[in-house]
C-alpha cells in the first residue's frame, strides 16, 4: 500500500504543473514589486561592474612598450625552465623505475618464500645437487660431474642406525 502511495505521489509531482501564488516565486520567497527606477539603478550597477572588469582585462594585456628583445629573453628563459623541468622529470622517472624493480624483486622473494613455506620438503625426498666442476664449458667432449647427496636420514632417529657411521664417501653407493 505504502509503495503504491509513494509511486502515485511521484507520478503526480512529475506530470503536474506547478501552482502559482501571487506574491511568491517558485522557491517560496515573496517577490518584491520593483519599480522602473529600481531597474535603472540595477542596470547602472551592472554596467559599472562590467566596465571595471573590462579595465582589469585591458591592464592585464601586455603593453606595446615591451620590445622584441624582452619577448625573446622571456621566451628563452621559459625554454630553459622547460628543459630543467624535463630533466628533473626524467630523473624522477629513473628513480621510480629503479624503485619499481626493487619492489617487484621483493614481492617475488616474498611470493617464493610463501610458496616454499606452503610446500615444505619432506625428509624422505630431500636431494641436494652439488656441482663438482669448477668451470662449466660448452665442450661436449668434456664430461660434467654432478654429485647427488641424499639427506633422507637427517633428523630421523631409528633404533637400527642411530649410532652407525658410514665410512664410504658417497652415501648413494649403499
Amino acid at each position: 500500500q505504502a509503495e503504491h502511495f509513494c509511486n502515485s505521489v511521484g507520478i503526480l509531482q512529475q506530470y503536474s504543473t506547478p501552482s502559482k501564488f501571487p506574491g511568491f516565486d517558485r522557491i517560496g520567497t515573496p517577490q518584491p514589486h520593483q519599480t522602473q527606477e529600481d531597474y535603472a539603478a540595477l542596470f547602472a550597477t551592472l554596467i559599472a561592474r562590467c566596465a571595471k572588469d573590462i579595465d582589469t582585462l585591458i591592464e592585464s594585456l601586455p603593453s606595446e612598450e615591451s620590445s622584441q628583445e624582452l619577448q625573446v629573453a622571456s621566451l628563452s628563459r621559459l625554454e630553459q625552465e622547460n628543459i630543467d623541468a624535463g630533466e628533473q622529470l626524467e630523473e624522477v622517472v629513473r628513480q621510480g623505475e629503479a624503485l619499481l624493480q626493487r619492489i617487484q624483486a621483493a614481492l617475488q622473494d616474498i611470493a617464493q618464500s610463501q610458496l616454499d613455506m606452503q610446500n615444505p620438503i619432506t625428509p624422505g625426498n630431500a636431494v641436494l645437487n652439488t656441482n663438482l666442476t669448477a668451470n662449466l664449458t660448452t665442450n661436449a667432449t668434456q664430461p660434467t660431474f654432478i654429485k647427488q647427496e641424499n639427506f633422507s636420514n637427517i633428523g630421523l632417529a631409528s633404533s637400527n642406525n642411530a649410532h652407525s657411521t658410514d665410512p664410504s664417501p658417497n652415501p648413494l653407493s649403499q
